[in-house]
């Protein structure tokens, strides 16, 4: 069992910009030194456009990625893995081996909502 985080002001959850937005392009990152996908995630008018390593290569294939939602920090500053830019942090948990399963809403909103 962890041990539970340490407390945060509000101020500083409603700092952290969790958005979301649709996959429109999901392809392989064999340039990651771990096993990853590089997306494009459509995060509507506002936002637009942003690209996200994410390291969910067991559960998921490109493929299975078009046109899902999916929940993004968006607001961070942009890492560079290896060649490519990851301009947002895309959300997951961990599942019992560890393996990242994504976060979503449970109906379809509009690209680019805040998570309250």
């Amino acid at each position: 069992m962890t041990a539970p985080s340490p407390t945060i002001a509000f101020d500083q959850f409603s700092a952290v910009d969790i958005r979301i937005g649709t996959v429109v392009a999901a392809e392989p990152f064999p340039e990651a030194r771990k096993p990853a996908l590089k997306l494009v995630i459509d995060f509507g008018a506002q936002i637009g456009r942003k690209s996200s390593s994410a390291q969910i290569t067991q559960h998921y294939k490109p493929e299975t990625l078009i046109g899902r939602q999916v929940c993004a920090v968006v607001n961070f500053p942009p890492r560079q893995i290896g060649p490519f830019k990851s301009e947002v942090l895309t959300l997951g948990f961990s599942d019992e081996t560890g393996h990242v399963v994504l976060i979503a809403a449970d109906r379809k909103v509009p690209n680019g909502a805040r998570l309250h």
